[in-house]
């Protein structure tokens, strides 16, 4: 995204989705502390406390950072700080949280037992008024939280990101079976007493689909992989060792969308051989082959999408049992009855680009409201997806 449109509210407006609206909202200097409570099956993001500069790349105007973790590697979004005008500091806190096993209930007094431990990955997040922070699953002292609801498609998988004002969430960070009463005392030193902050739940955090797995072969999906494989960086790669690695990251993307708008253009023979001829491009015979056999006339803006999703790390998919949902609710109410009151909450569902799954994602939205009228109080909710959907 250009850099000076985040000072263009209608612009900006119709630039933003669910995965990239936190790092314009960084830059404008309305968020500086991110907290991503994620739960087991999403591990986009490495564990602990990242620090790093958001700002405006002077080679192309657009928003870069200075974060080396692969996540924005693989986007090709790393430049050096000495590339970026207009620089803001950002805080972004990883932290797992854990189901809380059904089978030793839940005290009233938020007492935890141990938590249960899964594999594989996902996100969640928010965001916060004035330059503080904003905390997602996504003023203080409000009576009465604000809830606002929406169907979000989406097209990546980070964003489901939390945000929140200055912490340190190292302490348990590295322990991934930490207790939930260490993930508060974490959040609270991020959530300064006073400060603002917006609480974001996508309830994809509860249950997650990668709809991609559904619209491709399993041949399909790992020629995509193939494909779109993120070369990683040695492990402690100099400046110009990240350069070179971004550097090809971004030909690489830049070819495979070039020949994916070719494709949508004619999907021939010659336009085939002519893209698999470049380097790395030999799979994409095959993938062709397997999908006009399939379909009358293959989307490849949206096999490009799906590619875009096969980096480094699959996007989540881990359909949650019930007892999982539930016990992930409970986690969620033991941290927030001993934080502070958010200012608002925001809730994405999800579910109109099958992320949630789409039999789940009310059951999950009515427990999510209970929670939050339990911990709350009264709540004044607005379900703005029912005014643009007829169904959710």
């Amino acid at each position: 995204m250009p850099a000076d449109t985040v000072f263009d509210k209608e612009t900006l407006f119709s630039e933003l989705s669910i995965e990239n609206w936190i790092m314009p909202a960084v830059y404008a200097g309305h968020i500086s502390q991110v907290v991503w409570l994620h739960p087991p099956w999403a591990r986009q993001i490495s564990e602990g406390k990242h620090s790093f500069l958001v700002g405006k790349d002077v080679s192309t105007t657009t928003i870069r950072v200075t974060g080396t973790d692969h996540y924005f590697l693989s986007d090709g979004l790393y430049v050096p700080a000495d590339q970026l005008e207009n620089q803001k500091s950002l805080n972004l806190h990883v932290i797992l949280i854990n189901p809380i096993e059904s089978s030793n209930g839940h005290e009233e007094n938020g007492e935890v037992a141990s938590a249960k431990r899964l594999k594989l990955d996902t996100d969640d997040r928010a965001s916060a008024t004035s330059a503080s922070s904003s905390m997602g699953l996504g003023d203080l002292d409000n009576s009465t939280p604000s809830v606002k609801q929406k169907e979000v498609p989406n097209a990546s998988a980070l964003n489901r990101a939390g945000t929140s004002p200055e912490c340190s969430a190292s302490s348990c960070l590295k322990n991934s079976e930490c207790p939930i009463r260490e993930v508060v005392k974490d959040i609270c030193q991020v959530l300064q007493k006073g400060d603002a902050y917006v609480l974001d739940i996508d309830l994809d955090f509860f249950s997650v689909k990668n709809p991609f797995k559904e619209m491709y072969t399993q041949t399909e999906y790992g020629l995509l992989q193939e494909l779109y494989n993120f070369k990683k960086p040695h492990k402690n790669a100099t400046e110009e060792g990240l350069l070179d690695c971004v550097e090809n990251r971004v030909h690489q993307l830049e070819d495979l969308e070039a020949a994916f708008a070719d494709l949508c253009d004619s999907d021939d023979e010659e336009t085939l051989q002519k893209w698999a001829s470049y380097p790395g491009m030999k799979p994409l015979v095959q993938l062709v082959h397997s999908l006009k056999t399939r379909m009358e006339s293959p989307d490849y803006e949206m096999v490009h999408q799906a590619g875009l999703t096969c980096d480094y790390m699959e996007l989540p998919h881990h359909v949650s049992t019930e007892d999982e949902i539930e016990g992930l609710i409970q986690s969620i109410k033991v941290l927030l009855k001993d934080m502070p009151k958010p200012t608002l909450v925001t809730v994405a569902r999800s579910s109109l680009d099958d992320y949630c799954p789409s039999e789940q994602v009310d059951m999950i939205q009515e427990k999510v409201l209970n929670l939050l009228g339990s911990v709350y109080g009264s709540l004044d909710v607005h379900l703005d997806y029912s005014s643009t959907s007829s169904s959710s």
